[in-house]
């Protein structure tokens, strides 16, 4: 864990069903906090689970609000213990370390219109873009899709928007009768002038996402993953240094850079392991990454100054890292 990163402690005041296998968290400051620190539209917080796994959750209340923070956790069948762990362990009146939020999936409040496309559980991200977004008064659309209306979360929520001025909302639920999976062409082709367009959802929506958004603007195109679309780079057969300490590793074939420092006692901050969540970013100070994280830009890539140590590579001989 690392010493610059600020924890507090919040209880857990409620557990709410919000849809079949998503319950929401309402999370609260302890004393001494009188409040919880101040967050943008989209960002997330990691939280240290008793039983050891950190995960990162999209914060899904306005921005406005210090006295509480809510997440949506779905339980995903192939969780490694950390969505089983909020299911069938955590109740309310129980307590929890978190970190401060951050954000990887900014809402830009400078443009003209917002249009939301949420699959599932991305869902999450969106709510607190709505509710930034009629605070700006900015007008807003979201295309929600689920399998049926028991799968789709925060439908009460969402549905209170409903007849407000600048708000669209577009619910889609393909395994109903008359659904059909969101034609993403023609969302997109259909966006108004200078909107700007946000994704999340399952690997193949974001996939066509990518590609019904290829010949838009890259300033107006947002997306979050929740999981990885690539392999980890574990070829090996280079040398990390850590600048701090001046402490040299071999990364060797079938590992991660984050596997290596593990091995020996190192632990930094990491949560997914699959490159979606910036918890493990780092410092490059010589070498060049081999990227295969979802969190940074082609523009921050080519940079090649940082890098998500759980899930990339390295293309030299030699990665010197601010570790």
């Amino acid at each position: 864990m690392s010493t610059q990163e600020t924890l507090m402690q919040v209880r857990v005041r409620a557990v709410t069903y919000e849809a079949d296998g998503i319950l929401g968290f309402e999370l609260v400051p302890m004393p001494p906090l009188k409040e919880l620190p101040a967050f943008t539209a989209g960002a997330h917080i990691d939280l240290h689970l008793p039983n050891g796994l950190l995960r990162s959750y999209s914060l899904l209340n306005a921005p406005s609000e210090r006295h509480r923070y809510l997440i949506g956790v779905n339980k995903d069948a192939k969780s490694r213990g950390g969505s089983r762990y909020m299911h069938e362990v955590l109740r309310s009146g129980e307590t929890l370390t978190i970190g401060a939020p951050r954000n990887n999936f900014p809402l830009d409040e400078t443009s003209p219109m917002n249009v939301f496309i949420a699959g599932g559980i991305g869902i999450t991200p969106m709510m607190s873009m709505i509710a930034r977004s009629q605070a700006l008064g900015t007008p807003w659309r979201l295309h929600y899709a689920a399998r049926t209306r028991r799968n789709a979360a925060f439908l009460d929520v969402l549905q209170g928007f409903h007849n407000q001025p600048n708000a669209e909302l577009r619910l889609n639920f393909d395994q109903e009768a008359g659904g059909q999976m969101l034609d993403l062409s023609a969302i997109v082709q259909s966006l108004p002038a200078g909107a700007h367009v946000y994704c999340c959802g399952p690997l193949p929506m974001l996939a066509a996402y990518e590609q019904a958004t290829a010949g838009l603007p890259p300033d107006r195109v947002h997306m979050e993953y929740f999981a990885a679309k690539e392999a980890a780079a574990t070829d090996g057969g280079f040398i990390v240094e850590l600048a701090r300490s001046g402490k040299q590793l071999e990364v060797r074939a079938g590992q991660t850079i984050l596997d290596s420092l593990l091995a020996i006692g190192i632990e930094p901050p990491f949560s997914c392991q699959e490159g979606i969540c910036g918890t493990c970013e780092v410092r490059v100070l010589e070498g060049t990454p081999d990227h295969r994280d979802l969190v940074l830009s082609n523009a921050e890539k080519a940079a090649n100054d940082r890098m998500m140590i759980c899930c990339s590579g390295c293309k030299t001989a030699k990665l010197v890292l601010d570790l």
